[in-house]
């Protein structure tokens, strides 16, 4: 006789576990719990059989997977959660009996805890934290500009305004920005770092109401862990830059509002860590296998010298490859290389701007600044202007007003738009469709990748000739996605298949058509074509006879088709209706979305010709 087998040990009821079955395991509150499981990167899950998973129960609950709670057990937070628990519940004694002495020293023992440990347990390499990076930059970058109220904590803004400041200035110093779009949410950048595309996006610096419907406690569980984890990456970035971390604040500059100028971004000398080598080395003078011979140490004394012939001619190097770019108001044909970023980085390197009071300072410092360009600004702006309005250095001025009043002959006035315009292009654009008092043309995202058959814009074709672009305009940029390779492998599995004609019906993807059984409507397609063969006639006539309504769509209006296109539709439609029922549906909807596309793009078209004809009409 074989064991028996007890209920709820194997399969999914094993595999998962419900949150009051983890709560009563863990011995926590249902707010810690939360806080762990966010902490620790642990997500609710959604079993096959909620049923099973629940031993049988079928009422809705939330459930996650046991090894994950199990993993939970042996996590050193639980313990620094319960010893604040055990503090507040003294303190609030204390105050209770008015013993300000004894709530004093409580306060100054407040338990804290750091996430230092779940950092390197998320992200084992430093190329897993810069993957990660989007969601914690957009979360500290919007905290940067939230106002001190009692939902946010006027510590955790301030730190959050440093690390942001911080990371922008190693964009800067790496020049490793690529795109930047400016949207109703806030203004889209992607950065380039070790190969990883990192994209975030920043709100713009408008007074904020904080929301009373957010909940701001799950918010500052996110944001803590974010900010201990861009700490520890803006760390490694400046160390393996060697810069110098934190960047040291200079006082008076950021008192003055100077931005980014308040930070000093400084190299590490290679005499601070010679000294730091020697110091190191001579407090082991008792180790006789540390101890330093007399060669080592004159060559110790050599290295920094060398070191700085070295970076000498390393950077003369770098000065003579630099191309060279044509001015602000040449016809744009200087293009740049896409695999060489020295070259990206110096668009502006011969350019001198000057930004007026009306323009957004915080966003047009850091994409110039990012490409090499020098900048200065007006007094009402900010402090810390290295450049005056009638200093002759000076060649662009950037205003965003309809009239410009007082203007110098050798620069030129554009709008901020042609200066995010030509980073997306990565070239300097014409300056004469952004000249002051005029609209400026469409500004396009540079994530939009447009693939054969989609609608694109006047102005992205423009781009794409001025650019020396040669081909099809609907063709800019190869098509990456995961949809056009089930699109080819179902295109095979039809060509592959022959058979008779089969009815319409089968291939249309409404809802009212997915709920009905497809077996048997595919049997009754079946019994249809055996009448027609019976009758002598081809499908679609014995359809027409019937009084069946073509589909729509798939005949022009007025335009007889060949027979040899006729026998190629209905090949493909009997191809189709002897595939499986989880491909056939995949076709039905792939289908559907072609159909949608092109209706879309025509819609398009129809409008762009319709405001034509109202224009040459006025005029």
């Amino acid at each position: 006789m074989g064991r028996i087998k007890k209920k709820f040990t194997e399969g999914s009821s094993r595999t998962y576990t419900t949150r009051n079955r983890a709560l009563r395991k863990l011995q926590v509150s249902l707010s810690d719990f939360r806080r762990l499981c966010i902490l620790k990167g642990i997500y609710p899950v959604e079993p096959r059989s909620q049923k099973k998973a629940n031993r049988g129960s079928s009422k809705p609950t939330t459930f996650y997977y046991a090894k994950d709670i199990q993993l939970l057990l042996s996590e050193p937070l639980i313990d620094k959660f319960r010893e604040h628990k055990v503090f507040l519940r003294k303190l609030q004694r204390a105050l209770g009996k008015d013993d300000l002495t004894r709530a004093k020293g409580l306060e100054a023992r407040r338990p804290e805890y750091t996430l230092d440990h779940l950092v390197i347990e998320r992200y084992p390499t430093f190329v897993d934290a810069l993957h990660d990076l989007d969601d914690a930059l957009c979360m500290v970058f919007l905290f940067a500009t939230m106002p001190a109220v009692d939902q946010v904590n006027n510590e955790a803004v301030e730190d959050c305004k440093r690390l942001s400041t911080e990371f922008m200035h190693y964009v800067i110093h790496s020049h490793s920005l690529r795109k930047v779009f400016l949207s109703i949410k806030g203004i889209y950048y992607q950065a380039e770092i070790q190969g990883q595309s990192i994209t975030w996006i920043v709100p713009y610096q408008f007074s904020q109401n904080v929301p009373l419907d957010v909940d701001f406690k799950v918010m500052s569980t996110f944001l803590r862990f974010y900010r201990t984890l861009l700490g520890f990456v803006n760390y490694r970035l400046y160390t393996m830059s060697n810069l110098t971390y934190p960047p040291k604040v200079d006082q008076l500059m950021d008192d003055s509002a100077a931005g980014l100028g308040s930070l000093r971004i400084e190299s590490r000398r290679v005499e601070d860590l010679i000294k730091g080598v020697q110091s190191t080395d001579s407090d082991d003078t008792n180790a006789p296998e540390v101890a330093m011979s007399k060669q080592m140490k004159q060559r110790m004394d050599t290295l920094g010298s060398k070191i700085k012939k070295i970076v000498a001619a390393t950077a003369e190097d770098t000065i003579s490859s630099v191309p060279a770019y044509e001015a602000v108001g040449s016809s744009g044909e200087a293009d740049i290389d896409d695999d060489a970023r020295q070259t990206n980085s110096l668009l502006f390197a011969k350019q001198v701007f000057f930004l007026s009071r009306e323009v957004p300072r915080y966003s047009l410092e850091f994409v110039i600044r990012a490409f090499g360009g020098r900048l200065g600004w007006d007094q009402t702006s900010g402090g810390g202007s290295p450049y005056a309005e009638n200093d002759n250095s000076i060649t662009v001025q950037i205003s965003d007003r309809p009239v410009q009043g007082h203007q110098f002959l050798n620069r030129i006035y554009v709008q901020p738009q042609w200066v995010y315009d030509s980073i997306n292009a990565r070239r300097l654009l014409e300056v004469d469709d952004y000249l002051i008092g005029q609209p400026p043309p469409a500004h396009l995202s540079p994530f939009v990748e447009y693939a054969e058959g989609d609608y694109v814009p006047e102005a992205a074709s423009k781009l794409a000739a001025a650019a020396g672009f040669e081909g099809e305009v609907t063709n800019l940029k190869p098509e990456d996605r995961d949809q056009a390779e089930d699109e080819e492998e179902d295109e095979e599995d039809v060509a592959d298949i022959d058979g008779a004609s089969a009815d319409e019906d089968a291939l249309d993807s409404d809802d009212e058509e997915e709920e009905e059984d497809e077996d048997a409507i595919a049997e009754k397609q079946h019994q249809k074509q055996l009448l027609a063969e019976r009758a002598g006639v081809s499908f679609s006539e014995y359809q027409q006879k019937q009084g069946a309504k073509p589909k729509a769509g798939k005949a022009a209006a007025g335009k007889k088709r060949s027979k040899a296109e006729v026998e190629e539709e209905e090949r493909q439609k009997i191809a189709i209706s002897m595939l499986s029922k989880k491909k056939r549906k995949v076709v039905n909807r792939t289908q559907a979305d072609a159909d949608k596309k092109a209706k879309d793009v025509n819609t398009f078209k129809t409008r762009k010709a319709q405001a034509a004809a109202k224009s040459k009409k006025k005029n």
